[in-house]
């Protein structure tokens, strides 16, 4: 049994969550992957992966496996890059994920402008609002807002211009209490969205205090998606938490208003995030150094829409 190429059924068995999707991608026949899968848990002793007609689940055991299998492949993948020298052109698939609206909105156009540029390179899109697990999940690089955590992986900063903001329609404004400050949001309709609070909603502390200021409230809507919350702040059903490129084009036409920005939290950071090594590899390389002008200019762009720019 050639394990390695073993190891690529596997995992693009997992990554296309069935035997037949696997055997299309890989362009062989659906009795191939199974034989090929059956080895490599005859090799290593355990079953990885449930089985069913539609679907597969990877056991606890194959859950591991997986990892290891792709930090293996990765490492191959790159060994085969660098011994083809610095001047390779960019090549294979290319892994990217990236928060859903910014990865519909700003990224997609400049990936597609990339492949263009690069007709070997293919590419998957992880639209995702949550942070992956870069190695474990495959990914070659990830588009984050906010903080970063794993100082293993390697980052190119493309701004800090995105802020949490509070809107409303100019109708459900001039229909309710003036909001002069954060405690005014007692007397309002809240939307919330569930990555932004549920229950509460943080700000800068007052003049003179050091400690932030924590509005409790009781939401007139809950809801799970950023477009979902845009649909009812739009319909004047209440005030909304999203990030300053979420509601761009909105504040731009007058359908939506920011309010209390002078009491937000300072701007997120903006980052390409790629496993330590990987921007060794072409395709990496190429994409990192195509793609951050252009996010840098586009988050300007959007962040200077809601005139909230720095």
């Amino acid at each position: 049994m050639d394990r390695i190429d073993a190891m690529k059924v596997f995992i693009t068995a997992i990554d296309e969550g069935s035997l037949a999707g696997a055997a299309r991608r890989l362009q062989r026949s659906p009795t191939a992957v199974s034989r090929a899968l059956g080895l490599l848990e005859v090799h290593v002793g355990i079953e990885l992966l449930h089985r069913t007609t539609r679907s597969l689940k990877l056991s606890e055991a194959g859950q591991r496996y997986a990892a290891a299998c792709r930090r293996i492949l990765t490492e191959l993948e790159e060994a085969d890059m660098l011994a083809g020298g610095e001047r390779a052109a960019p090549r294979g698939m290319l892994t990217i994920s990236a928060p859903p609206i910014v990865g519909e909105q700003v990224l997609v156009p400049i990936l597609n402008d990339f492949l263009d540029l690069h007709p070997a390179v293919s590419t998957q899109l992880l639209l995702l609002d949550r942070f992956v697990n870069l190695v474990e999940e495959g990914v070659d690089i990830a588009l984050r807002i906010g903080h970063l955590v794993d100082s293993s992986h390697i980052s190119t900063r493309l701004g800090g211009d995105v802020r949490r903001v509070v809107v409303a329609s100019p109708r459900y404004l001039a229909a309710h209490p003036r909001i002069e400050e954060p405690a005014d949001l007692a007397k309002h309709q809240i939307i919330a969205f569930t990555n932004f609070g549920l229950e509460s909603w943080s700000f800068t502390p007052a003049n003179g205090a050091s400690i932030p200021r924590t509005i409790q409230f009781k939401p007139r809507c809950t809801v799970n998606s950023v477009r979902a919350a845009l649909v009812s702040a739009l319909a004047g059903s209440g005030l909304t938490r999203l990030y300053s490129y979420h509601v761009a084009e909105y504040v731009r036409d007058g359908r939506l208003k920011i309010v209390l920005a002078e009491a937000e939290h300072s701007a997120l950071p903006v980052h390409l995030v790629a496993p330590h090594g990987r921007l060794s590899v072409p395709k990496v390389r190429a994409f990192v150094d195509f793609a951050a002008p252009r996010l840098r200019s586009e988050f300007a762009r959007l962040a200077a829409e809601t005139g909230i720019l720095g």
